[in-house]
């Protein structure tokens, strides 16, 4: 049975290298032996494993049997026996190079029957390809928000809350201010009024409560008051005054959102033209909008966000002249002095003083300390990045990345825009953390925001899906996003050449070097299109120009195993010696 089911045996690997779809490897196998080979009482096996870290590890895949009910006759050849078998095991870097292997082997079906096995393994499929590291991502530098000491003193805070769908307490999770709230209040500055609002969003279960919107804002209002009556000395329920508004249907705040979103225009125009001209009422419109092929956008991004309240504060602070700030924040970091010796403006002015990181760190952390300011939690991020990107070792460099993700994160919650959040999500991202990185670019959406943020957030979270192994979620992102950017046409093409479209793949990545002529990366692409779509004279074409424009991409090529099949062959060679 071995020796005839072997003699005949056929195995195709699909695709021809194994693939990594996000943190997972998928592929198939189609296998076909000789049906001469079955024997009652027996079953031809091919258990897969694979070996990789030099050959000292090794994961168990599955196994492929020839027993009834799991193969089919070969529709060209009825001689012949198929299996299809799906691989799948988990993606880890140290995981390339590597190999899929079998031993072929015939078992007896009978209680602790006997295994013959083969003399020789069988190396099905070698090492994993990674599509995504042919993502496009730009890097935009995080900049430092400007620090001034001469502002005056006092001013309003703005504090953000949502609320979930239908209900009006007020929540202490993901999309809240709760906590920067409490850390205002308990922070004793002088507060002269505070307006509380709160509205309500279009659907069903969040509109049908008219005093929905009235009761959001009492939760809000009793909140703050309680928190002041216990938490503050300088300021009392009396020296406080209140105004609080509900808003009740408001078909313009719903508009506004709509026009800071990322809709094309001409769909933001059928947005308004529901509301301006649908006859029903409220209801009626809201119905309306449901029809729209993208109401799904609507649903995630704009109604969240309608079920809202806001607290503005307005507060007075005594002005504090600039001398000596630079030797007060260095006693203040020391705790040789209060930290009320400085404004927290003027502490996080003197950040500005210093040229050293480890310094500007340190100020800003006694200024995240003292204040709590979004302010200071974003420029401390954008220190922590710095000092991250001139780390060599890379567990210390994700370590500042990491806690400059943090920072930014409560600067976010602090300060909620979709730039703010789309910091948050970028850093997260060259972190690692791709799950809070993918919430954090929702978020930003979410909240709406000028075109050109909202298209690089939508771009980022487009190559973020396609190295998670979501392509159709981040083909639905690039729809959104700028379809003219260099980032969006290369990972589009990619999204094509993943789904195996590489005539789609190479007519995109032509676009792209329209839209920069002289790219490496394009041309390296265009090769590896031509790899897969067995182009030889291509592959050596666009190669020789990557190579060409950027020497880096010769050993890349080498020790990639898109072009494993033309290491011998006398074009690549030539292509890699330019």
């Amino acid at each position: 049975m071995l020796r005839v089911a072997q003699s005949g045996q056929q195995v195709q690997p699909h695709p021809p290298v194994l693939e990594a779809n996000g943190d997972q490897v998928l592929g198939e196998l189609t296998i076909k032996v000789p049906a001469a080979h079955l024997h009652k009482g027996a079953v031809y096996e091919l258990p897969l494993r694979y070996r990789y870290d030099n050959g000292l590890r090794e994961d168990t895949v599955g196994t492929v049997r020839f027993q009834l009910g799991e193969y089919v006759y070969d529709d060209a050849d009825k001689s012949l026996l198929v299996i299809r078998k799906p691989v799948a095991f988990r993606f880890e870097p140290r995981k390339n190079p590597g190999q899929l292997l079998a031993r072929p082997q015939v078992r007896q079906l009978k209680p602790n029957g006997k295994v013959l096995k083969a003399e020789q393994e069988i190396v099905l499929a070698r090492g994993v390809a990674q599509p995504s590291r042919l993502v496009v991502r730009e890097v935009l530098p995080v900049q430092y928000l400007p620090e001034a000491a001469s502002l005056e003193g006092g001013g309003t805070r703005v504090l953000p809350f949502f609320f979930d769908q239908g209900q009006s307490a007020v929540r202490n999770y993901l999309g809240t201010n709760v906590a920067a709230l409490e850390e205002f209040i308990e922070a004793n500055q002088r507060t002269e009024r505070v307006m509380i609002v709160a509205g309500h969003s279009p659907d069903s279960l969040d509109s049908h409560d008219a005093q929905l919107a009235d009761k959001r804002v009492k939760a809000l209002l009793k909140y703050y008051q309680k928190r002041l009556d216990t938490d503050s000395y300088l300021n009392s329920l009396r020296s406080v005054r209140f105004e609080t508004q509900a808003y009740h249907r408001r078909w313009d705040l719903f508009v506004s959102k709509v026009q800071a979103s990322a809709l094309k225009p001409a769909q933001q125009d059928s947005v308004i033209d529901i509301i301006n001209d649908a006859p029903g009422g409220w209801t009626g419109k809201e119905k309306a909008l449901h029809r729209l092929s993208y109401f799904d956008y609507l649903e995630q991004y704009i109604y969240p966000v309608m079920r809202f309240g806001t607290v503005a504060v307005k507060y007075s602070a005594p002005k504090r002249l600039q001398s000596e700030i630079y030797i007060l924040s260095k006693k203040i970091v020391e705790k040789e002095v209060e930290a009320d010796a400085l404004t927290p403006e003027e502490l996080r002015y003197s950040a500005t003083l210093t040229p050293l990181l480890a310094e500007k760190q340190r100020i800003y952390e006694t200024a995240v300390a003292t204040s709590g300011s979004w302010e200071a939690y974003h420029n401390l991020g954008v220190v922590l990045l710095e000092r991250a990107d001139k780390e060599v070792s890379d567990r210390v460099r994700k370590a500042y990345q990491r806690r400059a993700a943090t920072n930014f994160t409560l600067a976010a919650h602090r300060n909620p825009t979709a730039e703010m959040f789309y910091h948050v999500a970028t850093a997260w991202h060259r972190a690692g953390d791709r799950l809070e990185a993918l919430q954090n670019y929702d978020y930003a959406i979410k909240l709406g925001g000028p075109r050109l943020v909202l298209d690089k957030v939508f771009a980022d979270k487009a190559a973020l899906e396609i190295e998670i192994g979501q392509t159709d979620d981040a083909l639905r992102s690039l729809a959104f996003g700028d379809p003219q950017a260099y980032q969006n046409v290369m990972n589009k093409a990619l999204i094509y050449l993943m789904k195996e479209n590489y005539e789609g793949a190479a007519d995109i990545y032509q676009q792209a070097l329209t839209l920069k002529p002289n790219d490496a990366q394009a041309y390296y692409c265009l090769a590896v299109v031509a790899a897969r779509a067995q182009r030889p004279g291509d592959v050596g074409q666009f190669l020789r120009r990557a190579v060409q424009l950027d020497r880096s991409y010769a050993q890349r090529a080498v020790e990639d195993l898109e072009f494993r099949d033309y290491a011998t062959n006398k074009v690549f060679t030539e292509a890699l010696r330019q």
